[in-house]
């Protein structure tokens, strides 16, 4: 069993939950620095679609995900589920972790914990397109109007 230590802490299980794994790029860069520290820690994410090269910085570690990961289309669409993904991060069973660390943008923070363990959130840029650029975004991806765009934009706020 390994122990670590943080802040008086005696931690044995770390759970470290990212948003999903389609590329490496700068939060995956995160987790790696993450999993760099915390080797022995356990990795969910909402979908794990990284392609077999880009999977060293895992340390070959298993990734539990989720039921989005299964749903039709989501390797080519996983964002077209974001409705679901609040509920998604949410089904993971996370209560024998000492420590979760949530490293994210948009949903994983809402992990659910117990008030006795220790949650750390990474938080990057969040949801650029949801937030700070949403009629940009809406207007490019022709959501601006009709029906599925005023279901967008209820989601999105």
């Amino acid at each position: 069993m390994f122990l670590f230590f943080l802040g008086g802490f005696t931690l044995k299980k770390i759970a470290i939950v990212h948003e999903w794994f389609t590329s490496h790029a700068g939060s995956e860069k995160v987790v790696e620095q993450i999993l760099n520290i915390y080797p022995h820690a356990d990795l969910y994410s909402l979908v794990d679609f990284l392609p077999p090269h880009q999977r060293a910085f895992l340390q070959n570690k298993a990734v539990n995900t989720s039921f989005i990961q299964t749903l039709p289309f989501a390797k080519k669409a996983f964002r077209n589920y974001l409705p679901l993904m609040p509920i998604a991060v949410e089904q993971f069973d996370l209560s024998a972790y000492d420590l979760i660390i949530s490293n994210h943008h948009a949903v994983a923070k809402g992990v659910i914990t117990r008030p006795d363990q220790l949650h750390i959130g990474y938080v990057h840029t969040p949801l650029r397109y949801g937030w700070e650029l949403q009629h940009q975004y809406l207007r490019q991806s022709g959501l601006n109007k009709g029906l599925k765009g005023l279901l967008t934009r209820a989601i999105l706020h």
